[in-house]
């Protein structure tokens, strides 16, 4: 069986390397895999086509300048699918880049099941993009169980599968191995910067929780900081964080980056996937968020829902302060940050939310990534016929 799975930034790339192994479990290793990823799904086997680095942009503004290059890789990749003639072609999140994919492919009438992991956030916006989607892919699979609500009333074929969340290692983290893998006195107070994985989101964000640090620790010695980051924002973060005037270490691995969440007491993070790996870590946190002035008007104008934050959206009611463009300030980072160091209200909020999260999240006899690798194997078997 040959595989050809597109993803374009690191969050997508864990969940593609995941499905790799979970395809290679269920199959005896009788699959070949093709296309676009980045180091971890690398070491799952695949040559990416190209550096996924390329695809790691967001918002309107920042898109814009980046169009040629996108529109050129875009061309690569269709030729590539052209070339080996998968069995299934998947692609995961980055939905922007993956659209374009599968309308040039459908054109194409090359009769390749098109499936998509990770549903656009239709319910967030754009719900009339639900109506159209099964013109252009076969089969999609959602994270989160209230998605296929949205996308069946359609016509298009919908599998939960489960959030990656729930298989990662996330809960094995170890704060003993981070204070000793990092030198961090015993009786210091680790807080986690997380400042996204994107160089858009690290240049916006990163001086704001940088500030955020600074005051903090003016006020308090005790406190000790940890940017968990990846490899395609490394050099970024060390570069903007030279000099910072607070103690801090900078990781790279998962390993490193679990065991960060288990020693750390609090956190400010960007908004996405990592504020819901907190949330199953118990590390209470605050999320931040900003775009240029002119995608957060249209995000304004567009929107259709209450909150941003998943943990916020499972539960119908805000345990996590959204600190969201102008909102996103030094002032309200500490304020958020001290009550959760203290222990006030919002700490008991959030320790309690984050039980009724995992709950919602549930979990079952397999992976998330063994239930879309049957889902991808039917797909397969069901086109062969």
């Amino acid at each position: 069986m040959k595989v050809y799975l597109i993803a374009g930034e690191p969050s997508g790339d864990l969940l593609g390397s995941r499905l790799m192994r979970a395809l290679r479990k269920k199959t005896g290793n009788q699959v070949e895999f093709f296309g676009v990823g980045g180091d971890t799904m690398e070491a799952e086997g695949l040559k990416s086509l190209f550096d996924i680095s390329d695809l790691a942009i967001m918002g309107l503004m920042e898109v814009i300048p980046s169009i040629p290059r996108v529109l050129r890789l875009l061309k690569e990749t269709v030729a590539d699918i052209e070339k080996v003639r998968p069995d299934v072609i998947i692609t995961i999140d980055s939905w922007s880049f993956s659209s374009r994919v599968h309308k040039i492919l459908r054109k194409k009438k090359l009769g390749i099941p098109q499936v998509h992991y990770v549903a656009p956030q239709v319910w967030a916006w754009k719900k009339k993009r639900a109506k159209t989607m099964h013109n252009y892919i076969d089969h999609l699979l959602t994270l989160l169980p209230q998605e296929p609500k949205y996308f069946t009333p359609y016509g298009l074929a919908v599998d939960f599968v489960g959030h990656p969340v729930i298989e990662s290692d996330v809960v094995r983290g170890s704060a003993e191995a981070f204070y000793l893998q990092h030198d961090v006195p015993l009786d210091k107070k680790v807080v986690a910067i997380l400042p996204g994985s994107r160089k858009t989101e690290v240049t916006r964000l990163l001086p704001v929780f940088l500030e955020a640090a600074r005051r903090l620790y003016a006020q308090d010695k005790d406190l000790y900081f940890v940017i968990p980051t990846v490899k395609t924002v490394l050099g970024l973060v060390k570069e903007m964080s030279k000099n910072c005037g607070v103690p801090l270490v900078i990781t790279e691995t998962e390993k490193d980056r679990y065991d960060a969440f288990k020693a750390s007491k609090a956190a400010m993070a960007a908004s996405g996937t990592v504020a819901l790996e907190l949330a199953i870590s118990d590390v209470p946190h605050i999320i931040g968020y900003k775009v240029s002035d002119f995608t957060a008007m249209l995000l304004r104008r567009f929107m259709h829902i209450q909150f941003v934050n998943l943990s916020n959206i499972l539960l119908g009611r805000e345990i996590i302060p959204e600190l969201l463009q102008e909102r996103c300030v030094t002032s309200n980072i500490c304020m958020y940050l001290r009550e959760l160091l203290n222990r006030g209200d919002l700490y008991e909020k959030q320790i309690g939310g984050f039980r009724k999260v995992r709950e919602v999240l549930g979990m079952s006899e397999q992976t998330p990534s063994e239930n879309a690798a049957d889902v991808i194997i039917g797909i397969v078997r069901d086109a062969s016929k």
